[in-house]
């Protein structure tokens, strides 16, 4: 999301008398000054977070275009995680774990860092404010304190989680612990939740249960109990009980309807989990799909260590902001110059309106 910082200069004539001064501001300019800010990873060859890096060691392309970084900071994080507890479609998805999943990043982030926690069935609700008490954060996350909804707003919720970040200055996170579901199919709220996090600079990680829930599906299909159906031909009379058959037996499952909609939902999973996988690469974030809930939960350590490895960049654009077109798209892309620093920034922005004088 592009800042554009307007410096005002008053230049003034100032005339005096013998008797008062007045002081009168005859002339005035505006310049304004467009900043995009971006942030970064930077880690060693060996995964350890390069804590020396200077504005010489790194480049920005935008478009293709080499741009050279203005300033450079390295902040604590602002942190919010956004728990799905819908229950649309759960056949693996438990509270219990993603609660587990939420407390476990926790412990592992830096104590500096800004940390707020949301909740979303078909509402969306605040459990943690920002804070940086872990205890307290931790104490507020727990199976019972989560609530339990039958369907999940998963699009609103992303629209409502950006608004959330306007108190945050800089150095954004959204952890986003779901399968991706949408209950209510709304294509209008979904393109409006992925315009908006890509209008922002909010770095979105996804830690997703598509995995597991389509796995957990794909086993109970295969257990679905079946029925043996007799298949008479037209006219046939059917056959005298105790006695056998002597037309051909077909083989049918006793409900088709679950079966269908246990197919459905596997083909709503592996859309969703392309859209996030999408959304993550888009805004410089990463997607954790887990073949386990052990899994799910030990991963957390290593997203705490890519948030906490990462910088805040800004560049001024060669193309104006100002003279942008609603709606256009810039790829943004951070590369090391230094020998043995490696670091991983991109993200795809959506101008979404024009910084004003």
């Amino acid at each position: 999301m592009f800042r554009a910082i307007i410096i005002v200069l008053l230049i003034s004539f100032i005339t005096a008398s013998a008797q008062d001064k007045k002081v009168e501001a005859d002339a005035s300019e505006r310049i304004i000054v467009e900043e995009i800010q971006i942030n970064f990873s930077a880690m060693s060859p060996t995964g350890e977070f390069v804590k020396d890096v200077k504005l010489d060691d790194f480049v920005i392309l935008e478009n293709g275009r080499l741009h050279q970084p203005v300033s450079l900071r390295y902040l604590p994080a602002n942190v919010l995680i956004l728990i799905d507890v819908g229950s649309d479609v759960s056949y693996a998805k438990r509270r219990k774990i993603s609660a587990e999943v939420a407390k476990n990043l926790i412990r592992h982030l830096r104590d500096e860092d800004l940390i707020a926690v949301m909740q979303y069935t078909d509402k969306i609700e605040v459990v943690c404010n920002w804070t940086s008490d872990k205890s307290l954060l931790l104490s507020k996350i727990n199976e019972n304190s989560l609530a339990l909804g039958k369907k999940s707003a998963f699009y609103s919720a992303l629209i409502e989680a950006v608004k959330f970040f306007e108190t945050a200055k800089s150095n954004k996170h959204l952890v986003v612990i779901t399968d991706g579901v949408d209950s209510f199919n709304n294509k209008e709220t979904e393109l409006m939740a992925i315009k908006t996090l890509l209008s922002s600079d909010i770095n979105v990680h996804v830690v997703s249960w598509s995995k597991l829930q389509q796995r957990t599906i794909e086993e109970l299909l295969k257990t679905m109990p079946n029925i043996k159906k007799i298949d008479l031909p037209p006219g046939a009379e059917p056959p005298v009980r105790g006695t056998s058959p002597t037309v051909s037996i077909k083989t049918i499952n006793l409900d088709r309807e679950l079966i269908k909609k246990r197919k459905e939902d596997i083909q709503r999973l592996k859309r969703s989990e392309q859209l996030l996988t999408v959304i993550s690469e888009d805004t410089n974030g990463e997607i954790f799909l887990p073949d386990s809930e052990t899994e799910m939960i030990e991963k957390m350590p290593q997203l705490a260590l890519n948030i906490d490895s990462q910088y805040t960049a800004t560049y001024i654009p060669k193309k104006s902001l100002a003279e942008a077109k609603i709606g256009e798209v810039r790829l943004i892309e951070v590369s090391s110059r230094r020998e043995g620093l490696i670091i991983q920034g991109k993200r795809r922005l959506i101008i979404t309106k024009n910084p004003k004088p």
